[in-house]
């Protein structure tokens, strides 16, 4: 099969040739929209990722070039208009999960360097300045951890924090009982956001999770909370959280994902003006980190990524039924 990839990076190269069986993959660096959507033609399908766009104009416009097949190399399928695609014959698949310890490490990471503040301790100590003015942090143990979400990426992070010592309380609409028989307690949103010291989110971006945090839920929160997002960043409403930065009811946010990234993030801006007055004003803040969705950014996730994307492709070619296979009730 001839095979299109979008978005694609030497990273993502490298993972898919070092697994490849006889697929033929052309990668473009460029993310799949309405202007580049021509790209596939003449290509069996296309190989996708988060921020690539497949709208219903897009898919008309990949029907119309015989696309069959849409292998997403990643989790979410928050991109993919699935009702058209399955209106118009076209298969969508996914890697349900190539390394959920990868993004529960990221997020813990989040954690620790913006309580410890390491990250400045870094730049200070290169600078030959050894003052520990202004780098105190806080015990995490014995801190409440809230956990929304407590699907494969979650309940590792929520195995973590308890290991570490932490009260884990956590809200999902479909409750873990392994969670439960580690002493986890469900309780209900709004409970969870009084509780908690710190919050974690791990939750899909859907229709009832867009902007799940917002001003309504920061009122809920502790003065001083810390926020975390590995997850989709549309699951914060970017404006209200810079308002409770501002009044110090959010006292740390650590985010790996942006509502706005697609125009950012996986590219190298360092020589341009970046346009988006929301993502600049984050950054002017001391006590917000972000990273550029590296969260499932480890060896052992690419190459699950690459293994199972490309099983997803044989498997469609060959007529094989795949669970990895996103039906239009997701």
């Amino acid at each position: 099969m001839k095979i299109a990839v979008f978005s694609s990076k030497s990273y993502d190269k490298e993972s898919l040739e070092s697994h490849n069986n006889g697929i033929e993959f052309k990668y473009f660096d460029a993310t799949l929209n309405k202007d580049t959507v021509q790209l596939a033609k003449g290509f069996d399908g296309i190989c996708a990722f988060v921020n690539d766009h497949l709208d219903a104009d897009v898919l008309h416009v990949l029907a119309a070039n015989n696309i069959k097949i849409v292998a997403l190399r990643c989790a979410g399928s928050n991109n993919v208009d699935l009702a058209v695609a399955d209106q118009l014959g076209i298969k969508v698949y996914r890697v349900p999960a190539y390394s959920p310890q990868a993004v529960a490490e990221h997020a813990l990471a989040l954690i620790l360097t913006l309580n410890r503040k390491t990250h400045k301790a870094y730049n200070r100590v290169r600078e030959g300045n050894f003052s520990l003015e202004r780098l105190s942090g806080f015990d995490i143990y014995n801190k409440t951890v809230g956990v929304v979400g407590t699907g494969k990426i979650g309940s590792i992070f929520a195995k973590m924090m308890n290991g570490i010592g932490c009260k884990v309380i956590a809200y999902d609409a479909y409750e873990n009982d392994e969670m439960k028989k580690l002493g986890i307690e469900y309780l209900p949103f709004e409970e969870l956001l009084k509780q908690s010291d710190i919050i974690s989110l791990h939750c899909p971006l859907t229709p009832e999770t867009h902007h799940l945090i917002n001003k309504d839920s920061f009122a809920h929160m502790k003065d001083g909370v810390m926020l975390i997002n590995t997850s989709r960043g549309a699951l914060i409403d970017t404006k209200d959280a810079i308002e409770a930065l501002k009044t110090r009811r959010l006292g740390y946010l650590g985010i790996d994902v942006y509502e706005q990234e697609e125009h950012l993030f996986f590219r190298d801006l360092s020589e341009s003006v970046i346009a988006d007055d929301m993502i600049t004003r984050l950054i002017s803040f001391s006590n917000v980190l972000i990273t550029a969705h590296q969260g499932f950014f480890t060896s052992e996730a690419l190459s699950q990524i690459a293994i199972t994307t490309i099983k997803n492709i044989n498997d469609f070619a060959a007529g094989v039924e795949n669970a990895n296979e996103v039906a239009v009730e997701a």
